[in-house]
């Protein structure tokens, strides 16, 4: 499932913050060279600090709260384990700013790209379905974070975890070994046309350079079937956690009953409200060591930053048509709560044990 967010979302990545008690958390950006986009790829990191760097705000900006780091903090050199994060499509790393912190805090060191193609500002539906782009962006960062001087020593290698959120759901599941059948997700758009995800394919709207362009309809039956349905599991990924994994439908149950790492599922909203989209329930029946969560009262924009109080009205006021700020029957702020427990249970669990 999509979550668009228009060019107007994602302001700066960090913002000066006042004087304060000094975080517990370090962060810094790096670029991670990709062979496969020929390109740099932005990747935000989170890390346990000691409290050097210059106080700042990740992910502030005219609509979301932030939270607050030690920008380029010292990188520890205590062989952590890592996790990924993948984040929804029209979002960027920045967005998980609210999770990234609360596993650094726990002793994590948490690395997540800005996709090309499918970030805020920079996505259309024909670079949207390219999950073979994500999961190599991934893999690619595994490398480089495991291999190059500055970060190997502070990354345990043998403790990598990946989180993903929607369309990033659908990487992270990929990489633990699910592969997707491009026929049985364009079925889905037919039975489904009007599910979010399909609208978006077929709404002739997407985003360059910070500005909206029109496009015209996708066909999903253009995508590259090969690149689709290739496996792209990475062996070095010990656990995943998954929430709101997109194209959910689309996923082979042989390779669900293959995957032999565990995966935690969860999803946003109440039983019968969680669109088919992203339920995840039958997932986790596949894959042999899988469990499944409901955050109730919540819905698939929760999993997004804490939004500041005018943001609802801000938002409508610019033509926004997704309800990123709607208030729903819980505070975000708890949902967040409830989730961060989940999160780093899960991962506390797979990638915590002593080597």
């Amino acid at each position: 499932m999509r979550s668009t967010l228009s060019a107007t979302l994602l302001l700066s990545v960090f913002a000066i913050q006042p004087a304060l008690a000094d975080p517990a958390v370090g962060t810094r950006t790096i670029t991670v060279h990709s062979s496969a986009r020929e390109r740099d790829l932005s990747v935000t990191l989170w890390y346990p600090s000691e409290g050097t760097g210059q106080k700042v705000s990740v992910g502030e900006n005219r609509i979301f709260e932030g939270l607050e780091a030690l920008k380029n903090s010292a990188i520890p050199r205590d062989h952590l384990p890592l996790v990924l994060l993948s984040h929804g499509s029209g979002s960027r790393a920045i967005g998980m700013a609210w999770i990234a912190t609360a596993l650094a805090e726990a002793g994590f060191i948490v690395a997540a790209p800005d996709h090309p193609g499918t970030t805020s500002g920079d996505s259309t539906p024909a670079d949207t379905p390219k999950i073979w782009e994500r999961t190599d962006d991934i893999s690619t960062i595994i490398t480089s974070l495991t291999t190059n001087a500055e970060w190997s020593g502070a990354v345990d290698a043998t403790r990598i975890g990946v989180l993903g959120f929607s369309l990033g759901g659908s990487a992270a599941i990929e990489l633990a070994g699910a592969r997707a059948n491009l026929d049985a997700y364009v079925k889905y758009c037919v039975d489904y046309a009007s599910s979010m995800d399909c609208q978006w394919f077929a709404g002739g709207r997407g985003y360059k350079n910070d500005e909206r362009i029109v496009v015209p309809k996708f066909d999903l039956r253009s995508i590259d079937k090969a690149r689709f349905e290739q496996s792209n599991r990475d062996p070095r990924i010990g656990s995943a956690v998954l929430v709101d994994p997109g194209l959910e439908v689309a996923f082979t149950k042989d390779s669900l009953q293959a995957i032999d790492i565990p995966l935690s599922f969860i999803n946003l909203g109440s039983v019968g409200q969680i669109p088919v989209a992203v339920l995840a329930d039958q997932l986790a029946k596949d894959v042999s060591n899988a469990t499944y969560r409901q955050v109730d009262d919540s819905n698939h924009f929760s999993f997004l930053p804490v939004c500041k109080h005018d943001a609802d009205q801000f938002l409508k006021s610019v033509g926004e048509v997704d309800p990123i700020c709607v208030p729903t029957a819980r505070d975000r702020a708890d949902i967040h709560k409830e989730l961060v427990g989940l999160i780093i249970g899960a991962f506390e669990k797979t990638l915590k044990t002593t080597h």
